[in-house]
Order: C-alpha cells, then structure tokens, then sequence
C-alpha cells in the first residue's frame, strides 16, 4: 500500500491555512448517503463563514470524508477559538445529527482501511472481533481520530493498528 493509493480529506490539502490550525474530527454513527453528504458540506460551508468567536470571524473549513468522518479545522493565526465557539460548534453538529439522525459523539466508532484502501467503520466490539480474527492486522491502517492540528492531520491520519491509539481498548 502506497501513501499516494491512500484515501485522504482534501482539507488537509489546504495550504492557506497554518499547520498549526485546529482540528476535530467526529465520527458518525451512521453511513451518510450522497445527498446527506452534500447537505452536511454545505451546512458546514455555512457555519464556517458565520463562526465567531469574540465577534470575531474565524478563518474555518469543514468538510465530510468517506461518508463518516467531518473534520472541522480553524486558523488560529487569524483568530483563536474561545470557549464559547467552539460550543457554538458543538450545538450546530447536535442540532445537524438531531435533524438528520445522525450521533457525531459517539467517540466509540473506529475506522480502518480495508484490502481495497475503503474507509470502513465499526464500533468497539465489532472492531475488537475483526483484531481477534485477524481481519485487523498490525499493519492495517486505522483513522487517528486524535489528530488536533493540520500537521498532525496532514502526518498522521492513517497509523498501523500496532502504533494506534486503538490497540490499547482491544
């Protein structure tokens, strides 16, 4: 498997932002369909131009990965994310999964790529039996949903299980 083979968010591509720029990343309890997709990227579109802190506009991207994963990055070279934002940003992704069924805080789902290099998603005890039987190697490439800035995004998204983060809960 080679890095250039490999799935990644175009986020991650965007050079006007600062490495250094905060990210979160929240997994979906649910597959999104196309439709769902495209109207979670453009409502994060919307919430991103509007996002203040202090009143002031904060230079923020978000965007649907694999119909999953949303990453929502913010420059804080710009502006830092206070407190009250970055709640702003949890009750819009509370009332987005309420209006389309959809629970972003289940931080017990955890993604891997399979043999054709597609994202695949599964919570705990499902991940824990694919280890056990193998389906999940020491090479297999798990989503680091730790990732906090662009650099580490852009650097460490993908990890072998055996250097994951995961490997401690199985």
């Amino acid at each position: 498997m080679t890095s250039t083979t490999l799935p990644y968010p175009a986020i991650m591509q965007d050079t006007t932002f600062s490495p250094a720029s905060r990210v979160w990343m929240y997994v979906a309890d649910r597959a999104l369909t196309d439709a769902e997709a495209a109207t979670v990227d453009a409502q994060m579109q919307v919430f991103c131009k509007q996002w203040t802190a202090h009143n002031v506009a904060l230079k923020a991207r978000g965007e649907v990965f694999g119909h999953r994963v949303l990453l929502l990055m913010v420059d804080e070279s710009q502006a830092g994310a206070s407190g009250c934002s970055i709640d702003k940003s949890v009750h819009f992704l509370e009332q987005l999964g309420h209006d389309m069924q959809i629970d972003w805080f289940n931080r017990m789902q955890f993604g891997w790529l399979d043999e054709s290099n597609t994202l695949q998603i599964a919570p705990l005890n499902a991940f824990s039996e694919m280890v056990t039987t193998g389906l999940i190697r020491p090479d297999t490439l798990v989503l680091n949903t730790l990732v906090d800035t662009l650099e580490k995004l852009q650097t460490k998204f993908w990890l072998p299980f055996e250097l994951s983060w995961q490997k401690k809960l199985v």
